[in-house]
């Protein structure tokens, strides 16, 4: 028998309980999990509002965590939790997973800080690399910055080239801790903004033209960026946070020959996917790049799942077995 996570109905926190080991199925692998980030995509699938459809429960959730195989080789791994029947997560003490969905990672990999970074690290990269083609000497404007896309968006756009990052944040502290991250200069969002008003605000932090947004929040914020762009210039959106809709004007895309792109991890391939997990372990092994993130004792996901889902957590809440 081994430790779970178990969710037994939508809308409820998962509780630990033991269940039989799996065994695993033709193309698959044992994995020993050390450490699972409880995760948005988690908290929505388990909602059952999701575009995923309502997930058969119970199930175990968790669509990503790291863990070793039996020959001791440090891995990341990714599930369908939530997404498929039948399929359980990452939130056990050992899973089996796909072949495909194994990364093998570097032995000097910091485990914990890998499972923070994990996805969210990977899309903030995907966004910028695959989707939003980053130049080198680029001026960059990160969008939802007090986030963990955010914040690793902010480092990874200054190690790939961009020679300033204006990060846009809804806090003090956010705006502060994205500074420490590498930004250039931080503009804050205020409750009361409107598109004109946080446009101006943006136009006042650049120095020369914008070539590239990454927007995880849409809205107004992504509204009021679009206006910041050169001719040509990029905006890549990758999550609603601050909407799901935004008020852009066609005169605003047309004028300047904008392009908004639509961006998410599951348009990644098995190889792009491993990639991108490749430079954010690399970076993460060398100091180079982290996020905010809470280390909890696996026995209190029920408290830690309803923390972070209710945006009380410190960053991105780890389980660690």
């Amino acid at each position: 028998m081994i430790r779970t996570a178990l969710l037994t109905a939508c809308g409820v926190p998962p509780t630990v309980t033991e269940r039989p080991a799996p065994v695993p199925a033709a193309g698959e692998v044992p994995v020993t999990v050390e450490a699972v980030p409880i995760t948005p995509l988690d908290l929505l699938c388990a909602s059952g509002t999701s575009y995923f459809g309502t997930p058969s429960t119970p199930y175990v959730p968790g669509v990503q965590g790291v863990g070793r195989l039996d020959d001791g080789t440090a891995v990341w791994f990714g599930t369908s939790a939530g997404m498929r029947a039948g399929v359980d997560g990452s939130m056990a003490a050992t899973v089996t997973v796909p072949t495909a969905d194994v990364v093998p990672l570097r032995s000097d990999v910091p485990l914990t800080l890998l499972a923070a970074l994990g996805l969210s690290a990977v899309a903030a990269h995907g966004a910028l690399t695959y989707a939003g083609g980053l130049a080198t000497g680029e001026q960059v404007v990160v969008l939802g910055a007090g986030g963990v896309v955010g914040q690793a968006a902010v480092q990874l756009a200054r190690l790939g080239g961009a020679r300033r990052v204006i990060a846009v944040s809804r806090s003090a502290a956010a705006c502060a801790r994205a500074k420490e991250l590498g930004a250039t200069v931080s503009v804050p969002l205020r409750p009361d903004d409107d598109v004109a008003t946080l446009a101006d605000r943006l136009r006042g932090a650049t120095d020369g033209p914008v070539g590239l947004v990454l927007d995880p929040v849409f809205g107004i914020p992504a509204a009021a960026a679009l206006r910041v762009l050169r001719p040509g210039g990029r905006l890549v959106n990758l999550g609603s946070a601050a909407g799901a809709t935004a008020p852009v004007e066609s005169a605003v895309l047309r004028s300047g020959s904008l392009r908004m792109i639509g961006y998410t991890n599951n348009g990644l391939s098995t190889e792009e996917r491993a990639a991108s997990l490749a430079v954010v372990a690399g970076h993460a092994a060398a100091g180079r790049l982290t996020v905010d993130h809470e280390l909890v004792p696996f026995a209190s996901v029920a408290d830690a799942w309803s923390r972070q889902a209710e945006g009380l957590a410190n960053g991105r809440i780890v389980l660690v077995l």
